[in-house]
C-alpha cells in the first residue's frame, strides 16, 4: 500500500485528496519506485482543473525521483537501489509507484533527489527550448517570460551562457531581484507597456525569439516585441489560454513564426530523452546553470502548494516530499 494525492473530480486546490492506493508489483519492463522528492509544475494545475484532461480518478504529477525497489520481468538497464529521476509520467505524487525503465534516468552522484525533482521537467524544457525547438545562438537576443519562475531561472542562464542577450520579464515588482543577475535586462510586466521597452533595449528592432509561458495575458503583445522573422513560442499559459490568433497577423513584413511545443513530443524517444537530461546534467556540472534549491512542502500538503503556485507566491521550483 502507498499514500498518494489523487483527484477524484476537477476542482480548484481542494480536489487533490490524501489517500491511499494499491501498488502492485512491477510488470514486464517495469521497476517499483520510492519517492524520495516530486516536482510540482504547472502542468498538474491544469491536469487537476481540467483545462488538459486525463480520464477520472487519476493520481497527480509528472515528475519525481527515487530509488528503485523492485525489478520487473526483463528489465536489465537498472538495478534494486539505484537512484533515478523522470518527467513526463502521470502519476509522480504518491510514496510509491511503478514505472517504465525506459522511461527512467539514472542520477549521477552530483545532482541530488531533491534537486533532480526541481529540475527534470523544467530543465529538460529549457533544453528543448534553447536547443531545438528555436535554437539559441551567440549574439541573438531573446525575452523569457516567468524569468523567476522554475524554468525561468534556468533557461535565462542557459541562454546566457550559449551567448544571447537575455530580457526577463516577471510579473511582480518583487521578482525581479532574483530574476535580475540572470539576465542582461530585467522588466516588471506590471510597471506598464513593456514591449516599448524591449524595442528600447533592442535599438526599435524587437528580439529574435520569445519564449513565452504566460499565455493569455502576453502572448499579443509577445508577437509585437519579434523582430521581423522572429519566433513566439508559447509553451504554457499560467495566466490562462490565448485568444484564437488570426495567422494573417503573422505575416506581411515582419513575416514571423509561432510554434506551441510540449516537453513530451521533444523526448517522445529514448535517445531523446537521454539526450536532454545529460544536456541538462552538463550545463549543471560545469557551473553554466545554477539551481535555486526549491520551496517544499510535505506530500500530505499537495493543497497548500498548488495554492501557493497559482497564487504566484513561489519562485523557482516547487517539491513534495513524501
Amino acid at each position: 500500500m502507498s499514500r498518494a494525492i489523487r483527484v477524484q473530480a476537477v476542482g480548484d486546490a481542494s480536489a487533490l485528496k490524501f489517500e491511499t492506493v494499491e501498488v502492485p508489483a512491477p510488470g514486464p519492463g517495469e521497476v517499483q519506485l520510492r519517492h524520495t522528492a516530486i516536482g510540482v509544475n504547472f502542468i498538474d494545475v491544469y491536469h487537476r482543473t481540467g483545462l488538459y484532461p486525463l480520464p477520472l480518478p487519476f493520481i497527480s504529477g509528472q515528475e519525481g525521483a527515487g530509488v528503485v525497489t523492485a525489478l520487473g520481468e526483463g528489465v536489465t538497464s537498472l538495478r534494486v537501489g539505484q537512484r533515478v529521476a523522470y518527467a513526463g509520467l502521470a502519476g509522480s505524487y504518491a510514496e510509491l509507484r511503478n514505472a517504465k525503465a525506459e522511461r527512467l534516468i539514472a542520477l549521477p552522484e552530483e545532482i541530488s533527489d531533491v534537486t533532480a525533482a526541481s529540475i527534470m521537467l523544467k530543465g529538460m524544457t529549457a533544453e528543448f527550448l534553447l536547443n531545438r525547438c528555436r535554437p539559441v545562438k551567440a549574439g541573438d537576443a531573446v525575452l523569457i517570460h516567468a524569468a523567476a519562475g522554475g524554468v525561468g531561472l534556468l533557461a535565462t542562464q542557459w541562454a546566457r551562457h550559449l551567448g544571447a542577450t537575455v530580457i526577463g520579464a516577471v510579473g511582480t515588482a518583487r521578482k525581479l531581484e532574483l530574476a535580475a543577475p540572470n539576465c542582461d535586462h530585467v522588466l516588471c510586466l506590471a510597471d506598464g507597456p513593456w514591449v516599448d521597452k524591449v524595442k528600447a533595449l533592442t535599438s526599435g528592432r524587437g528580439v529574435q525569439v520569445v519564449y513565452d509561458s504566460v499565455g493569455k495575458d502576453t502572448v499579443l503583445h509577445s508577437l509585437d516585441a519579434l523582430a521581423p522573422r522572429g519566433m513566439l513560442v508559447s509553451f504554457g499559459q499560467s495566466s490562462g489560454k490565448p485568444a484564437p490568433l488570426d495567422i494573417v497577423a503573422l505575416g506581411g513584413m515582419r513575416s514571423l513564426y509561432l510554434s506551441r511545443p510540449s516537453l513530451f513530443a521533444y523526448i517522445s524517444t529514448r535517445a531523446e530523452l537521454e539526450q536532454s537530461a545529460k544536456a541538462l546534467f552538463d550545463v549543471i556540472r560545469a557551473g553554466h546553470v545554477k539551481v535555486t534549491p526549491p520551496r517544499t512542502f510535505a506530500l500530505a500538503d499537495a493543497q497548500q502548494a498548488h495554492r501557493a503556485l497559482e497564487g504566484r507566491e513561489t519562485t523557482g521550483s516547487v517539491v513534495l516530499i513524501p
